[in-house]
């Protein structure tokens, strides 16, 4: 097939990605101009894609097609969307993943980061228990409603965009209908219960004379870009191109571990290519490990990677993942599921707040409001969520609550495990799930709260 310069699919991908870019510039200096905006702690990102939402909307009520399906972005602008949503997840993981971390624990500062992540799992767990409970009961009242949707309340406030598109996905394969849009919708108002719901305990805080500073520009020191043993930043190839190169080696490597299982394991092809992230993060580390070898046996003399660069790349494609995911939606295939949204939704925002506000007075009590603020952030939103909503209280990060998002991961994912694999088996057995998950509940709070539980029955005992 002849290919044109001029033809719409040779710059359908690069217009859509332009429009994206170019929101997120608009969106940040609405943020910087408009008062109610800047305080909102509401994400560039989120912003961005709700102008999109909105502009999308207002463009199929005048024409009555959808926009971005137009010549215009190469006429599949949608799928292109779904695309950049589902890699940017994983790319921002592995960006994030690849970061050289030297910070030695503390025995009670390892305790803090193991529970802050079984708190996390244990939050996905309580919005899957009330998301499918909901969803189940509302079958008995409509006729062939998708019973087990309601678990991506769990993927949608709690892990965000791009899990929630990704379950949402694999369930509309297997007859949900909208099944994508619904995920999306949710982690889209996730993003808003985290900067509205954020914004009220932050005010409450500041009447209580816990607070007095709201935003603060943090500047950027050079030690803060590069360190003692790495490559220049330019030499014969660009430091960053270094950078992008070693993630998409990443990915490419997450590809090949897909393919392989999806061929031994056919049957289970959609939620291997679901887990694009978990993978991306398990071929991040082994290339960590690989560089850590050859820097041992002194055959690579300096660090390639930079946490900087790693960062921001990290945060670009987490950035173009949320304004992709919420632009996305499709409005039109939601008519007869907002109802069972705005209640998942509210139950989800209740039940966050209340069981994170619980967890962080009882285990974190040196620093409880800063933890409740950063684990609310980012069980609605994103970790970065709970970073903005941390900085308004700590703005130094004084506390060890920003360690502890950021090395809670890897417990996360241990816990958090079981709740993939049963999100699958929801589609077919709905009602074990939930069994299973109150089960799940219970045991991840045992382990959570032991110290209290166990010197309890030993006082008793004695």
């Amino acid at each position: 097939m002849e290919m044109h310069f001029w033809d719409s699919n040779v710059w359908g991908f690069f217009n859509i990605f332009a429009v994206l870019l170019t929101t997120l510039l608009f969106a940040n200096m609405l943020k910087r101009k408009i008062k109610i905006l800047k305080y909102s702690l509401i994400p560039t990102s989120v912003l961005g894609g709700i102008i999109l939402l909105v502009f999308s909307g207002i463009f199929r009520t005048a024409t009555g097609t959808h926009m971005y399906d137009t010549a215009f972005f190469g006429g599949n602008g949608s799928a292109n969307l779904e695309m950049l949503t589902y890699h940017g997840l994983a790319l921002g993981f592995i960006g994030s993943a690849l970061t050289n971390t030297k910070t030695k624990l503390t025995k009670e500062r390892s305790v803090e980061i193991f529970n802050t992540g079984v708190t996390t799992v244990s939050t996905y767990v309580i919005q899957g228990i009330l998301g499918i409970a909901i969803t189940i009961i509302t079958s008995t009242i409509i006729e062939g409603f998708y019973e087990a949707s309601g678990i991506l309340l769990a993927f949608g406030f709690g892990q965000g965009t791009g899990q929630a598109m990704n379950y949402g996905g694999i369930y509309e394969e297997n007859g949900f209908i909208g099944g994508k849009n619904f995920g999306l919708t949710i982690a889209a108002i996730g993003f808003l219960v985290a900067s509205l719901g954020g914004v009220i305990h932050l005010n409450w805080m500041k009447r209580k004379g816990k607070i007095k500073v709201i935003a603060k520009d943090e500047a950027l020191y050079t030690d803060s870009v590069q360190e003692g043993n790495e490559s220049p930043m330019q030499s014969s190839i660009d430091k960053l191109t270094i950078q992008l190169g070693i993630i998409t080696l990443a990915y490419l490597i997450t590809y090949a571990i897909m393919s392989g299982l999806a061929a031994l394991l056919p049957g289970m092809k959609s939620l291997i290519f679901g887990f694009n992230f978990l993978i991306g993060v398990i071929s991040a580390t082994l290339i960590k490990g690989v560089i850590k070898l050859l820097q041992k046996k002194n055959i690579m003399t300096h660090e390639y990677r930079n946490n900087f660069l790693l960062t921001r790349i990290s945060n670009f494609f987490f950035d173009i993942m949320v304004v992709a995911g919420i632009a996305a939606i499709r409005l039109d295939m939601l008519e007869k599921y907002w109802g069972i949204i705005a209640i998942l939704c509210v139950v989800g925002f209740i039940s966050t707040y209340a069981y994170n506000r619980f967890v962080a007075r009882k285990l974190f009590p040196d620093y409880a409001d800063e933890q409740f603020l950063a684990m609310y952030g980012m069980l609605t939103g994103t970790a970065s969520t709970g970073v903005i909503l941390l900085r308004e209280a700590d703005p130094d990060f004084k506390t060890p609550a920003s360690d502890n998002l950021v090395y809670q991961n890897f417990t996360a994912i241990v816990f958090g495990l079981p709740i993939m694999f049963l999100a699958t088996y929801a589609m077919t057995q709905p009602k074990i799930t939930l069994i299973i998950l109150c089960a799940f509940f219970v045991v991840l709070n045992l382990i959570l709260f032991r110290k209290s539980i166990f010197k309890k029955r030993t006082k008793k005992q004695k």
